[in-house]
């Protein structure tokens, strides 16, 4: 692209300048002319958000940008012999300290640039000042844009029918827990709403009931390769600012180029959409293309998909500026189409025809309400959006008494502040800081949609299992249809909370008694009746594994078989914090893990150091891994070093690209002083890890935590998604010893909703997916793979087994053992059985115990035997991988599933080598007898055994990085409890750093 802008005639830093602007929305201090130059080149080109730092050259200018959130490290040194050094770190090039003129590094949005010709270095804001006066920009702005309050906005189309509201909601699929779970909670709390327990429904493909097309995506997020954002924190950088309609000249500067109309929030109220239907200003008119249908007459939608997009071309031909899809009409004989697939084909349609640049496209909806039906639709390439029944039903709402808003209007208002917060937090995820960026990027995967609708509709979006046709999506539209106009009562069709006749869960009220029957009794028979009836209904109707039958193996003997005291050493209970659980359930689950010889996880809350010390009868209540998440929340180097394994937290698969919640209500006094915060005051972890900004910044951590406590194994907790091999294979190249897999539907103590039931993708999917990347890049036998999400029964580790992992995390069910009845109070600090509260009263009510636990995880292990007897395997290590084992269930017919395609899954992996491993069988060298802190503590002995103070000079180079974490992890181990004096080794560096130096460091060492 800066190729092509320069051969036609724009200079280097122009160009780069259009390209990666600086985040001038917001900033108030940026001058006015600045300011016009960057949103005159915004009408012409979206941002390139990055996270970049770009260096170009002509062959006069070299410089470097940095991309509009700087996260991105570029450091500079010029010399007084005319050198000029630009690289990611210090120490690159070694350069005398007395020969350095100035040093600094570039800050976002800004550029760097050196003349040749003229020998200097250029400033940034005499760059941009001089283009920015090159032309009247902001007259230009003046004269040409157009704002939506310039439009007349007809005041008669409030549009409030409540007469036909039922059937409206019913046909486009609302539910009383729409209301209640996601539209009443937006407009009162002015955020997406908050949830708990992770999501345990059918995915939409498997579902017996019509769901809308909008729940058959999934959101990607970023993790590892570059960081998500926080959308709170980063106010200043990101903006729902829009301008729409046909677009200039990219290759030209001309007035004319800033004709486009403005808009500040993609959701359009019924005045607004109404002043845009009828607008005649300054040559801007609409088309209205009605995307309803007759449905006597028989037509299929993607026949009325070609209609709606021969209409959109033909409208461009006739000079609209904007093209309005609307489901207005939609009656008791004339259903819509999905406006999802209608936008979607149109601007798929339009770019395959280059004529997506001539019109904006306006979506008049009744079918989108939420936060992800929203995101979806300017991800595939709506410009504005008028959720017309969204509206009417909150006005509804307000006249039955179920919302304390004064007005309608207020009501609007609110919706709009919510829904707008909850789409900048989704574009975050993926580190999008503008909507500009955002809008057509495809930023999702779908689940079970066959080739012919993604290729009509969401070309080159991922669709790994096929799945459902326009046949398929039609019926629903239509089931939905006929039984709106049949009803008077607002339906609830339990897909947040299990109903009886409701949405398919797996966690349902007789699997939970005979769980809980079967782990406090020790009764097997009871187990098996859980197992059955998870495996056969929940799983079956719910998950891709549910899909799947084991073939006919060479049965042996269960007496073969791996003993089950081995087995149950691959189990782990999930990442659950001390605060969003409370002290009891989660010592109780550390004490049952340590009988097993399995391991506990801290969660990102910490750990009481009295819990390492084992307790009188034998039992320890100290958990095995430590978590490292973003927050950082109460690790130290004396936690690190009460670790048999350090997980770093990039990800959790009930909200990717999101960080840890603990509402305040939970943060009591013993919490904050684990977490070394603040009573009563909610903790929010960042997004993305603030040291993790790339690969190799994660290989830097791994660095540090390997040299903070040598002896753990360092875990790296990934989420399922498309591309999520790949990245993968990038932690295990970075001496990662251990990578989690973690599935969509893990449990939370609070997530907002739209990420439990919306972001990330199956385990299944996942674990296959890195499984066949690791194998076939020879990197399979460095690492070992855990995965989690939902597992329950010896039957789903099974499979796990079989699709790549030796090891497995088990959240949800654990809980359940101990009395957990699955209210979904979690986040309200109110759970009625006492584990996730920290209310005094309520945790009288705990009745679990490490028994609980232990029972169900050993007979979880006894029915993994039995299954591998009856396959023919010895051990689990022969097992891994073995996908050959696997095939799609014959047995099932269904009117969704049929169209399913699990080869993405079920294809073995390619070894590259005849002897390439399958499997966890070599260790990463983390050459930690290379490092400069074994001299360090050689030279420190006296002090760290006798207490004597030392003081000593060394040399250190941009090499020697985590200097000193493993002195710290040496003082620590030697002494325990019994902390080094102020100033009791005292060591003096001559020369550069390398990263992290002094991270993790123990009291005493300076």
């Amino acid at each position: 692209v800066l190729e092509f802008l320069m051969m036609n005639g724009r200079t280097l830093q122009e160009a780069v300048l259009m390209m990666v602007p600086e985040a001038w929305q917001n900033d108030d201090n940026m001058s006015d002319e600045k300011k016009a130059f960057y949103e005159y080149y915004s009408n012409v080109m979206e941002p390139w958000d990055g996270p970049a730092s770009i260096a170009f050259t002509d062959g006069r200018y070299i410089g470097a940008v940095l991309d509009r959130n700087g996260l991105r490290p570029s450091r500079f040194y010029l010399t007084h012999d005319d050198r000029v050094i630009m690289a990611s770190e210090v120490g690159v090039v070694d350069v005398e300290t007395d020969n350095v003129k100035t040093k600094g590094r570039l800050r976002p949005g800004k550029m760097f640039l050196v003349d040749f010709d003229k020998g200097e270095l250029v400033d940034d804001e005499a760059i941009k000042a001089e283009f920015a006066a090159q032309n009247p920009y902001q007259d230009w702005l003046n004269d040409q844009q157009i704002h939506l309050s310039e439009l007349h906005c007809d005041q008669e189309a409030h549009g409030f029918h409540p007469e036909s509201l039922i059937h409206r909601l019913n046909a486009f699929g609302y539910s009383t827990e729409t209301l209640q779970f996601m539209l009443l909670p937006l407009v009162s709390e002015l955020r997406d709403p908050v949830g708990s327990m992770g999501n345990d429904s059918a995915l939409a493909c498997l579902s017996d009931h019509s769901r809308i097309i909008y729940d058959y995506f999934k959101q990607l997020f970023a993790q590892v390769t570059n960081p998500a954002i926080d959308s709170i924190r980063e106010e200043v950088v990101m903006s729902l600012r829009c301008s729409i309609g046909p677009e200039g000249n990219l290759l030209s500067n001309k007035a004319e180029n800033a004709h486009r109309l403005v808009i500040d929030h993609p959701i359009l109220t019924n005045e607004e959409t109404a002043a845009l239907r009828h607008c005649n200003h300054r040559g801007w008119t609409s088309k209205t293309i009605d995307i309803t249908y007759d449905i006597s007459k028989g037509r299929k939608v993607s026949e009325l998909l070609d209609d709606i997009c021969q209409q959109g071309s033909q409208a461009i031909k006739d000079g609209h500026s904007l093209v309005i899809l609307s489901d207005r009409n939609v009656g008791e004989n004339r259903a819509a189409i999905s406006t999802l697939l209608a936008s979607s084909a149109l601007h798929r349609y339009l770019i395959a025809s280059h004529e997506r640049t001539q019109v904006g496209i306006i979506v008049e909806t009744g079918e989108a309400r939420e936060v992800h039906h929203f995101c979806l639709l300017t991800g595939f390439g709506a410009d504005a959006i008028n959720p017309y029944l969204a509206f009417e039903a909150l006005w509804q709402a307000r006249r039955d008494g179920m919302i304390d808003i004064e007005s309608d209007g207020a009501i609007i208002k609110a919706y709009r502040k919510g829904v707008g917060k909850g789409m900048l937090k989704v574009m975050a995820k993926m580190g999008i800081s503008t909507l500009e960026s955002y809008k057509g990027a495809q930023i999702f995967e779908a689940v079970g949609l066959a080739p012919e609708v993604m290729d009509k509709c969401f070309f080159e979006t991922a669709s790994r299992i096929k799945g459902v046709g326009f046949d398929v999506l039609q019926l629903e539209v239509e089931k939905r249809h006929h039984h709106a106009y049949q009803s008077n009562d607002l339906d609830n069709l339990g897909h947040y909370h299990w109903r009886s006749g409701g949405e398919k869960h797996m966690w349902e009220p007789q699997t939970i008694a005979n769980l809980q029957l079967a782990a406090r009794n020790n009764d097997k028979e009871a187990y098996w009746a859980f197992s059955k009836r998870s495996n056969e209904e929940g799983t079956r109707n719910c998950t891709l594994r549910g899909l799947m039958s084991f073939k006919q193996g060479n049965p042996i003997s269960i007496d073969e078989v791996e003993d089950i005291k081995e087995i149950v050493k691959r189990f782990a209970t999930g990442a659950m914090s001390f605060g969003s659980i409370s002290a009891e359930s989660h010592e109780s689950l550390a004490i049952a893990m340590n009988r097993l010889g399995g391991k506990s996880n801290t969660g990102e809350g910490g750990e009481d150091s009295k819990r390492w010390t084992p307790d009188a009868n034998g039992d320890s209540r100290r958990s095995a891994i430590k978590q490292v998440a973003s927050g950082r929340f109460g690790v130290t180097i004396d936690y690190l070093n009460n670790a048999d394994e350090i997980q770093i937290k990039v990800s959790q698969g009930a909200k990717p690209g999101e960080g840890g919640e603990l509402p305040g209500t939970k943060v009591d006094e013993g919490i904050a002083k684990i977490r070394h915060s603040t009573p009563g005051v909610g903790l929010i972890s960042p997004p993305p890890h603030h040291d993790i900004y790339s690969i190799e910044d994660l290989s830097q951590l791994i660095f540090d935590l390997k040299r903070s406590n040598p002896a753990a194994r360092i875990s790296v907790k990934l989420v399922a998604e498309v591309g999520v091999g790949t990245i993968a294979a990038g932690v295990t190249k970075a001496k990662s010893d251990h990578i989690v897999i973690a599935g969509h539907d893990g449990g939370t103590g609070a997530s907002p909703l739209t990420s439990i039931k919306h972001a990330g993708l199956p385990w299944e999917l996942g674990l296959a997916e890195t499984h066949q990347t690791l194998v076939m890049n020879d990197l399979r036998s460095r690492v070992v793979i855990q995965t989690d999400g939902q597992l329950k029964t010896g039957r789903d580790v099974a499979i796990g087994v079989l699709l790549g992992a030796e090891e497995f995390g088990f959240s949800t069910a654990p809980l359940v053992t101990m009395g957990c009845i699955m209210m979904r109070k979690c986040h309200l600090n109110t759970c009625p059985v006492g584990i996730a509260t920290q209310d005094k009263e309520l945790r009288k009510k705990f009745t679990g115990k490490p028994e609980h636990v232990v029972n169900y995880l050993f007979m979880v292990a006894e029915e993994l035997r039995l299954i591998m007897a009856e396959l023919g395997f010895q051990t689990v290590n022969e097992m891994i991988g073995r996908v050959d084992m696997l095939e799609m269930d014959k047995a099932i017919d269904h009117w969704k599933q049929g169209s399913i395609n699990l080869d993405a899954l079920l294809t073995p992996a390619n070894k590259p080598n005849e002897d390439t491993g399958t499997y966890q069988s070599i260790l990463q060298d983390h050459q930690l007898e290379l490092q400069l802190d074994n001299g360090l503590i050689e030279q420190s002995k006296t002090a760290i055994e006798g207490g004597e103070s030392v003081q000593f000079d060394s040399i250190i180079t941009n090499v020697d990085r985590a200097v000193g974490a493993m002195l710290s992890s040496h003082v620590v181990k030697t002494r325990g409890s019994n902390n080094l004096d102020e100033g009791s080794i005292h060591i003096n560096f001559k020369g550069s750093a390398g990263q992290s130096l002094g991270a993790f460091l123990a009291q005493g060492i300076t």
